[in-house]
């Protein structure tokens, strides 16, 4: 035994030292060492179970636990049967001698390790296993214990992970279904008892908010009266004791509920008792009383009991969560939702808002959480099945969601009850569309639940009405590209939307006099502005003044946005009927845009700048957005008034360019500046008015736009509005004839515009790299990134367009392409420049190929191909960072579009193409861990096989005629065996976006072109790519793509089934190290020769799954020993 005794000294003072400040890590890695070897040693359990029954040394019971961990999951299969009989009995006694004494976490991890020994031999060789945890339940003393066993057995045989194999999995799972029924009825008795033996006490009730709580929506809910009368009574007051046990139950029923179908085992009695728990959570009285009595115990009481509230819901949710319900589950589902709206009705209960808001607030933060999970889930899974359920009241269910939804205490919390709203409007709106008939019927139901929410979602969003909760949100950090400032407004104009959908009218009626209401504040602020010495000045200076204004002007900034939303509720089939409201709506918009360009509210002084300018800036900006939205319903007034010619539609137009002029200017903000660039975009793009070249605010831009000595809007403005004005000369009237189009002069005047834009650019001259150059190298920078933006932007935007419109583009701009040809070899090696010059060229290959016709687009890539040489990839690539790859990349992105074009004009470039892939760039990349480059390479290979299959396939009509007897000619057999060979290395790779991407390719091309069938894929590379696949699988390097890969090795497998169960499975398993003959044996035995997708995948992910447990097995142990 000294040797025992010496050996857990030293241990002790090994840990001690471990973990003490002063080790270095360097002694840390020794003594590490010294331990893991000591733990690989055959017998070290025995000194184990020693150190457990002598220490009090927490660290030494931890480490003593972890070696019979590795032991009985990594090693078990070594062990001797005498050894785990021993560790089977001494370990159960371990614990029930000392569970009451060891700290929390060790006699969790002392249960996990006896669970494990059951994951392992339960019930062949330990048949009591489970037994054992239900007699520990049973008798009083113990009951914590079993069920912290219970919970652990559920987590650790219900879903195992890796290292059993899935005949294991199932046999655990079946006996663990057969003990359910037992298991649940115990836990029932658990809870019922300890409610029954504590409910006594409080027999008579005390006078309570709860004894006038039936009301008719209660009996509504309520079917039964007995189960209202249940859930009618005081909740008792727990001991330490129960408290702890009930959480335990009810930690043990939520994770039982996670796996086990819904069935009858889960009873109606089981139900209504976690429901009582549930209401503990929903129980203020408790906590206040915990809280009057003043202890501190008695308030750790009130947490835990809130706590017993979350635990209940959580059980809820889980059985909530499965969409699959069977039928005679339904009635208890029926009843579940009964009684949580119970508990909703509790929550919610008082018509003075503030006091339920106050019992919100009082409510443990987790259970409110929970709660409105449980409503969420109702709402998105159930909702369509209990509505048609005469007795479930769905109406008044709405009225106490939008208690709950509006009281809520945090933004989350409204957020997450805004979610609730969607996913229910969502619900009525397919529910609409699918029964047309029912449309008004469905509506009238719904109609007043609808206007309320609307009023009040529009009330919350306005300062007027909820200044202190809007005040509180943060409009400057971003999160996801938005502040929760922005994310509040979205998502509260989200739910304003869908009502718009299904109630327009009701909609419009809301929200019309309220924007109007605070737009008659804005238009009035003409009255209060002086001329002062700098300039005009607004002359509202109190206070109070100041503050109702800067609230007014926000509210006004998010109904503007609102009344954009709707926008698309205008058009299509509904425009005539809705027309005159939106007409309102968009004289509104105008009037006020014009109104604030003409006061130049954007420039004036305020009392409070730093809050009056930004929320006057901010009114203008949204009020111009807000016109954009109805661009598309101004394009369909003017196909409209064009058949007319109506006056009205030309102010429109004309008023708006008056609103927008004043605002292009370098004087404007920029967010100012933007909105009405865009603005203008959406009237050239969109609208597109015949008359809008003539309007004499259009014409001031044009001239203002190309005039040299005008200053230079900031970039994206700059290339806003010279998108617009080429828009406005490219871009086809609607509703003309070809003959009425003007092309001729629209064509003059778009090379002017485009020769004025390009002025500089032109003059520049290769040699301008060169240090003799006149213009310093910055500057020319500058001129090509202003030119090539603005003019690649227009391409990009003209792209799509009618063949007219592309080719008086290229004519404007032949001579600007023409120099940029020129000029790249000579800026080769700045690759900023470079990139933005390839960025010009990819836009025009994309959009302008077929107008700048075959001999010149030849000369640019021949330039492109002689000018990437070997040297200058390997520049870019390794030594220019991630400029010199986006540079390489874009080249590469011009060749994806070069070998796409149909026809034979680009064929003879295919070979240089090939052997630019795979002699020059591929050995660069191949090795390199990063992911740059490589995606862009393998797209474009994938598209030069995929677009160009008869540069390798020749397929004969007779081939053709005759499918299946004749085999296609193979041509170029190299290049294409060496691409397959790169997309083979590419699965060998860590990357897993490249994975995906290229096992995505081939899967397209044996779809499209049947690349698996082809006889040099089945013969040379077939299963090659197999082998390849089911190694990833088996080394779980890309599990997120298990799906994708077992439906890709299916596909391979099918083209030849007999060779893969005859010749590939056999040679696969023989290839396998770390596996045994007889395992090979079972492992091919258990692969089923299924030749259905299904059966197929599940066998491939068996066999890799037994794989993988046979070699964790077979992990031998090292050996010698250690003494510490």
């Amino acid at each position: 035994m000294a040797s025992e005794e010496a050996s857990l000294r030293a241990l002790e003072s090994l840990m001690t030292e471990f973990f003490h400040d002063c080790t270095t890590n360097e002694r840390k890695r020794e003594i590490e060492e010294l331990l893991n070897n000591f733990a690989q040693q055959i017998g070290a359990w025995r000194f184990c179970l020693y150190f457990l029954s002598s220490t009090r040394n927490d660290y030494v019971m931890m480490y003593s636990l972890t070696v019979f961990e590795n032991l009985i999951n990594k090693m078990w299969l070594g062990v001797p049967s005498q050894d785990k009989m021993e560790i089977r009995g001494c370990l159960p006694k371990l614990l029930l001698a000392h569970h009451k004494t060891l700290p929390y976490f060790i006699r969790n991890k002392l249960c996990k390790v006896i669970v494990d020994i059951g994951r392992q031999d339960w019930p062949m060789f330990y048949h009591d296993f489970f037994t054992n945890i239900l007699q520990l339940i049973q008798s009083p003393v113990t009951t914590p214990l079993g069920l912290i066993m219970l919970k652990t057995t559920s987590e650790e045989l219900a879903c195992p992970r890796e290292d059993l194999s899935v005949a294991r999995k199932e046999e655990l799972r079946k006996l663990l279904l057969d003990q359910v029924q037992t298991v649940l009825g115990l836990l029932t008795g658990i809870l019922e008892t300890v409610w029954d033996k504590h409910s006594v006490t409080a027999a008579t009730p005390p006078p309570s908010p709860t004894s006038g709580e039936s009301g008719d929506l209660l009996s509504n809910l309520l079917q039964s009266p007995s189960s209202a009368k249940l859930l009618n009574q005081p909740i008792p007051i727990l001991d330490v004791e129960s408290e702890y046990i009930c959480s335990l139950a009810l930690e043990c029923l939520a994770h039982l509920f996670s796996w086990i179908p819904l069935s009858a085992s889960i009873t109606p009695s089981l139900l209504t008792t976690i429901f009582h728990f549930a209401r503990f959570g929903c129980d203020i009285r408790a906590r206040k009383m915990a809280s009057v009595n003043g202890s501190s115990q008695n308030c750790v009481l009130g947490q835990e009991r809130g706590r017993l509230g979350v635990l209940a819901m959580s059980c809820i949710n889980e059985l909530m969560s499965k969409n699959c319900v069977p039928m005679e589950f339904e009635e208890y589902l029926l009843r579940m939702f009964q009684q949580t709206f119970y508990l909703l009705q509790k929550i919610t209960k008082d018509n003075n808002a503030h006091t339920v808001k106050s019992r919100l607030e009082e409510l443990d933060e987790s259970y409110v959480e929970k709660f409105t999970d449980f409503l969420r889930l109702f709402v998105s899974v159930h909702l369509r099945r209990i509505e048609s359920y005469s007795q479930f009241p769905v109406v008044e269910f709405l009225t106490l969601l939008f208690k709950y939804t509006f009281h809520q205490p945090t933004h989350e919390g409204y957020f997450s009850c805004l979610d609730i709203w969607t996913l229910f409007l969502d619900y009525l709106t397919s529910k609409i569309k699918s029964r047309l008939g029912d449309k008004e019927a469905v509506l009238n139901r719904y109609e007043d639940a609808l206007v309320l929410l609307l009023t009040e979602v529009l009330n919350r969003i306005q300062f007027r009405y909820n200044q202190a909760q809007l005040e509180e949100l943060d409009d400057e950090t971003l999160d996801d590209d938005q502040t929760e400032w922005q994310r509040y407004l979205r998502q509260s104009l989200e739910v304003v939307a869908k009502v718009m959908e299904l109630l327009p009218t009701h909609a419009f009626s809301t929200l019309f006099p309220v924007l109007q209401d605070n737009l008659e504040v804005y238009l009035g602020l003409q009255q209060f502005i002086v001329t002062s010495g700098s300039g005009h000045r607004l002359n509202i200076t109190a206070e109070n003044d100041c503050r109702r204004l800067h609230c007014s002007l926000r509210d006004l900034s998010s109904l503007l946005q609102a009344a954009g939303r709707l926008a698309e509720y205008f058009i299509g089939d509904v425009f005539a009927a809705r027309f005159n409201d939106a007409l309102t709506v968009v004289e509104r918009l105008v009037k006020v845009t014009l109104y604030g360009s003409q006061i130049k509210l954007y420039n004036i002084e305020t009392a409070v700048p730093s809050v009056l300018k930004p929320d006057l800036i901010d009114v203008h900006a949204q009020s111009l957005a807000a016109l954009q939205a109805y661009s598309h319903w101004l394009a369909q007034y003017c196909s409209e008034a064009h058949r007319q010619n109506t006056q009205q539609f030309v102010t429109l137009i004309s008023t708006t360019m008056d609103a927008i002029t004043p605002l292009i200017s370098t004087k404007v903000q920029d967010k100012l500046l933007l909105s009405a660039c865009h603005l203008l975009v959406s009237l050239a793009t969109t609208v597109r008015p015949v008359f809008l070249i003539s309007i004499p605010a259009v014409q001031k831009v044009f001239n203002r736009i190309t005039d040299a000595s005008a200053q230079r809007l900031v970039d994206k403005a700059q290339v806003l509005v010279c998108r617009a004005l080429s828009n406005i000369l490219l871009l086809p009237w609607p509703n003309l004839p070809e003959n009425e189009q003007q092309w001729p002069v629209r064509s003059i005047n778009h090379a002017s515009l485009i020769s004025a834009l390009s002025r500089d650019y032109r003059d520049l001259k290769p040699s301008a790299v060169t240090p003799q150059r006149k213009v310093p190298l910055d500057d020319t920078k500058v001129i090509i990134h202003q030119t090539l933006s603005v003019l690649e932007d227009i391409v990009e935007n003209i792209s799509g367009e009618s063949t007219k419109s592309r080719q008086i583009c290229y004519q404007s701009l032949q001579e600007s392409v023409q120099v940029s040809l020129a000029l790249f070899p000579a800026f080769i090696h700045q690759s900023d420049v470079t990139d933005e010059m390839l960025s010009f060229f990819l836009t025009l290959f994309r959009g302008l190929r077929v107008q700048m016709g075959v001999p010149f687009t030849e000369q640019i890539i021949q330039t492109f191909l002689n000018m990437f040489t070997r040297e200058q990839l390997a520049e870019s690539i390794l030594h220019e960072g991630s400029t010199g790859c986006r540079v390489v990349e874009k080249f590469l992105k011009i060749l994806q579009v070069v070998v796409q074009e149909p026809g034979q004009v680009f064929k003879p470039f295919l070979p240089s193409i090939i052997a630019l892939c795979m002699e020059q760039v591929y050995p660069i990349i191949a090795e390199r861990p990063s992911p740059d480059v490589k995606a862009e390479l393998f797209e474009l290979l994938f598209r030069t096989l995929h677009h160009n299959w008869r540069y390798f396939f020749k397929s004969t009509v007779l081939a053709s005629v005759q499918r299946g007897l004749a085999e296609e000619q193979m041509e170029n057999e190299p290049q294409f065996s060496a691409i397959m060979q790169a997309f083979g290395q590419s699965f060998l790779q860590p990357d897993i976006h490249l994975f995906k991407q290229n096992l995505f390719y081939l899967e397209t091309l044996n779809a499209k072109q049947k690349l698996y069938h082809k006889k040099i894929f089945r013969t040379t590379m077939l299963f090659q790519f197999v082998n390849v696949l089911l190694q990833v699988l088996v080394h779980k390097s890309h599990d997120l793509l298990q799906e994708e890969i077992g439906i890709a090795i299916y596909n391979m497998a099918s083209v030849d089934f007999d060779g893969f169960f005859a010749a590939f499975l056999p040679e696969f398993l023989t290839g396998c190290d770390g596996v045994d003959a007889n395992q090979k044996n079972v492992l091919g035995r258990n692969f089923k020769m299924d030749r259905d997708l299904p059966s197929f995948t599940q066998n491939v992910h068996r066999l890799v799954n037994d794989l993988r447990y046979y070699r964790l097995c077979n992990h031998s142990l090292p050996p010698g020993t250690v003494k510490l």
